[in-house]
This record gives C-alpha cells, structure tokens and sequence, in this order.
C-alpha cells in the first residue's frame, strides 16, 4: 500500500484541511459532509457538473459563504486566522469591469493584505506589482483602464493581483473559462511554477479533455466528494461516470477516451 503523504505533516503544515463541511442556501443543502485533506505543493483540479457546487466549495473555504456545518483549517489554524496567507482568483464574470481602475490598482489591491488597514502601498509594493505584470506580460498596460482590455487580458491582471498577494494557498475559480489558447498556456505555465516554489493551488476547471493533464491531483464533486487523489487514479471512466451521471454520455469524445485508458 502506497504511504500517505499527509500522515507524516503536522496540522501546521497542512496547507487545507476541510472537515465535514455543510452549506445550505434558504435550507437547501448545496454542499454536503465534504471532507478533504490537501498535501502541500499540489496543483488540484475540482471537477463536476454544474449545479455541483465546485465555486461553494472554495468560496466557503475562504470564509466568504456562511457554512452550516463543519470547519475549514489553513496550516493548522481557522482560516479566518490565515487570510494573509490566501489569494485569490474569481470567476470573471463575477467582476464589475466597468468599474473606473487601472491595471496597476487592481494588482495592488493584492497588497492590502498585507499593509493592513491604514497604510497605502509604497515604492517595494509597486516594484512587486510591476513584477507581476511583468510575470503574465501585462506590464506594458499598466496605465490602462481594466474595462478596455480583452478577457483574456483581464483574466492575466487577475493572475497578476492573485501573485502580488504572495500567498500560500491560492483558489481560482474558473482561471482557463473564455480566454484564448495563448492565455490558457500562459496561465497552466503560471500554475506550474507556483506550484514548484511549494504553493497549494486549488483551480475549479470544467473542460475535462485538458484534466488529466493539467492538474497532480483531482477533487471529484457533486454535492459530495466523489473522489479525491492523484490525477492517474482519480481520472477514470467510473469515476467520472458517478460524478457526472448521464451528463458523461454528452462528452461521448472524452468518455470514450477515459473508457479505453481505464
């Protein structure tokens, strides 16, 4: 039997643990018992159909949805306690573009975490942010007004913003969802180096022909956990028949696929 990665980490070393974690909307359970333990330096792909509660899960995760029942730890501690230590990524249509802010201020905005409440960013802060920009090759628009960019665009300012906060743990929310092949690569790429410097990263993904390659380790969701664990165990035709249900038949392609790898 393959050891656990996790039996050898203290609590503080856990960068999430969630324990049977409940969330209801008007009385009506949208997340139900979810238990998960994530090993530090993973890149993890959340999977299901829609409706499955993939955008609760990490919202709740993040103490920004009321839960009603269960608890969150970030490296051993409330997660209310470990704020400092979380970015974040939303989903773009979530954001009001029309909003009056320059590229520049938006990626700053990752820095009040860690400035605290009175203090406004200062020369290291702006050579941190211009640093991020220059990570997703935004630098250039750094003046520019966030509402005149491409999705795409918009979507790397966040990535931007997400780096500026020098997090542990970082979720996002649907990061690959209308941007161009260029994007999408340069955000995997993103990914894959944060995860090597030892950053837990957490993506809600939709598109599962690009999964199994993407991501170490998958977190199966339909309201529950279906399954949780390395990419090469998890990805599996009756797996993602059980979280998917008849929905998998409509991905007749990738079915097939995982049927015959399986």
């Amino acid at each position: 039997m393959m050891a656990n990665p996790l039996e050898s980490l203290a609590d503080e070393q856990v960068p999430l643990e969630v324990h049977d974690l409940t969330v209801a909307y008007q009385k009506r359970p949208v997340l139900w018992g979810i238990d998960v333990k994530v090993p530090p330096g993973q890149l993890v792909g959340i999977l299901g159909p829609n409706g499955a509660g993939k955008s609760t899960l990490i919202k709740a995760a993040m103490g920004l949805l009321p839960v009603s029942g269960g608890w969150v730890k970030v490296f051993g501690r409330p997660v209310k306690e470990q704020l400092k230590r979380i970015g974040y990524v939303p989903q773009r249509e979530s954001v009001d573009w029309d909003f009056p802010v320059s590229v520049m201020d938006v990626v700053l905005m990752g820095r009040y975490g860690r400035l605290g409440l009175f203090r406004r960013p200062g020369a290291a802060d702006r050579d941190i942010a211009r640093a991020c920009l220059e990570k997703v090759k935004m630098l250039p628009f750094a003046d520019r007004q966030i509402a005149n960019l491409s999705g795409g665009q918009q979507q790397r300012v966040f990535l931007a913003r997400a780096l500026a906060q020098e997090s542990d743990v970082y979720f996002m929310d649907e990061p690959f969802a209308g941007v161009d092949a260029a994007t999408e690569s340069a955000i995997i790429e993103l990914l894959h180096e944060l995860r090597n410097r030892g950053k837990t990263i957490l993506v809600v993904h939709h598109d599962l022909p690009t999964a199994r390659n993407y991501f170490d380790m998958l977190l199966l969701l339909n309201m529950r956990v279906v399954a949780f664990g390395k990419t090469e165990e998890v990805f599996t035709y009756d797996l993602l028949q059980k979280t998917y249900g008849g929905r998998l038949t409509i991905l007749s392609e990738v079915a097939e696929a995982v049927r015959q790898k399986s």
